[in-house]
């Protein structure tokens, strides 16, 4: 494991949430950077740093982002997520918006208006070292890293999310 850049990722989640904070915006850790924050360590190399936010807020986190050295990366269409790099490290945002039930739902694209998983965003912060940081709730993480390949045929099965499965079930006892 690449320590280096795992302490790179920190500081940039560091700064995310800093500028995010100064804003008013709410971010969630999704992926294996939310499962290491819920099991309080850095468990393996992470490509990425995933994120889940407001769509109604996604301009601004990006004004804010582009005014602190991050440049926009081509992925898929803005209205359902927006890419970053900066010093060689990328960061995606899934964007997300609400319904009068208060579900949240996918914001844009094919499956836009598509309900995410219930209580997905109601999980405790989690936290590495004194940096703390709001997560997918790990309950949620599972039923999305087993549901993903089936909600989306295009995206295979990983060993690294069957092994993120095995340590966020034997950290919650299931």
């Amino acid at each position: 494991m690449d320590g280096r850049r795992a302490r790179r990722q920190l500081d940039q989640i560091a700064e995310v949430l800093r500028l995010a904070g100064d804003l008013g915006i709410g971010l969630w850790l999704r992926g294996g950077w939310a499962m290491d924050f819920f099991l309080g360590e850095v468990t393996r190399d992470h490509a990425d740093i995933d994120w889940f936010t407001w769509s109604d807020t996604a301009e601004t986190l990006a004004g804010a982002l582009l005014g602190h050295g991050y440049a926009p990366v081509p992925g898929p269409p803005p209205e359902l997520q927006l890419d970053f790099a900066k010093d060689g490290l990328d960061s995606s945002f899934t964007l997300l918006t609400g319904d009068a039930a208060g579900q949240v739902l996918v914001a844009g694209g094919p499956w836009a208006g598509t309900a995410w998983p219930e209580g997905m965003l109601d999980g405790a912060p989690g936290r590495i070292g004194t940096l703390r940081c709001a997560i997918v709730n790990p309950r949620v993480q599972i039923e999305i890293k087993r549901m993903m390949p089936v909600w989306d045929p295009a995206l295979p099965r990983r060993a690294k999310d069957a092994a993120d499965i095995a340590r966020l079930e034997a950290a919650l006892g299931s």
